[in-house]
């Protein structure tokens, strides 16, 4: 399926970010900028700005002039990923703990990501924060092999303001058309108390989040622990029918 102008317009803005042309608090292409380079209108240009707000990858700028590369992108927690959820809806501040490295995933992570026994994926974990900063939820995300080799600012450390999702897909060409989740509940680690600043024992929820492409390939899953008491999932959605 053609990708929109507006569509293009937002992917050129990310890749400039993601690559260091745009820094954090630099002021993006104007609209009248982004009406001449493209040869669109006033309206596709607003509409590929409100694609990147709403995707917290932009904000607007203080005196209301244009719009800045946020200074501090929002992340969301593992799970829900439904059409249509946006970042800037249901992100949430982070910070990136540790260094992106190749490990041996846990057998959940290695099952849904199609991995043998000894096989290694991309891990990089992110601590998703309130707004006092105290801890929400601590994530890790594998990316398979053939995911990490094409991507190779995922092995790089701090974040990617665009999103690993439309930094996946720009690079990969492969988009994300299925998602599956499967919540559990169990005790924390030693180790997940202690990122998620909690005593032991500690009872968590678990979300394991894996994306697919329209082919069935496995783009990432993520593994998200949330103490019990901040883990919450509403969903709405008609009922109709007789039974």
């Amino acid at each position: 399926m053609a990708t929109l102008k507006y569509e293009q317009i937002a992917d050129w803005i990310r890749a400039r970010i993601t690559d260091g042309e745009l820094a954090p608090g630099a002021l993006v292409p104007s609209q009248r900028e982004l009406c001449e380079r493209w040869g669109v209108s006033r309206a596709t240009a607003i509409k590929a700005m409100d694609v990147l707000r709403l995707d917290g990858v932009i904000d607007r700028e203080r005196q209301g002039q244009g719009f800045r590369v946020v200074d501090t992108p929002l992340a969301r927690p593992a799970g829900h990923r439904a059409s249509g959820n946006s970042r800037l809806a249901g992100g949430h501040p982070f910070r990136r703990v540790g260094r992106p490295g190749h490990e041996e995933p846990p057998p959940q992570v290695a099952q849904a990501l199609g991995l043998g026994p000894g096989q290694r994926a991309l891990r990089r974990d992110r601590l998703v924060v309130l707004e006092d900063n105290t801890p929400l939820t601590y994530v890790s995300a594998w990316f398979p092999p053939d995911v990490a080799e094409q991507c190779p600012r995922l092995a790089q450390s701090g974040p990617l303001a665009e999103g690993t999702t439309h930094y996946v897909t720009r690079r990969t060409g492969r988009a994300p058309a299925r998602g599956v989740d499967l919540v559990t509940v169990r005790l924390a680690t030693a180790a997940e108390a202690e990122r998620l600043e909690r005593p032991l024992p500690l009872a968590v929820a678990v979300d394991l989040h894996t994306a697919y492409d329209a082919g069935g390939r496995p783009l990432v899953c993520e593994e998200g622990v949330t103490p019990g008491e901040l883990w919450e999932r509403s969903d709405e959605y008609p009922i109709g029918g007789t039974g």
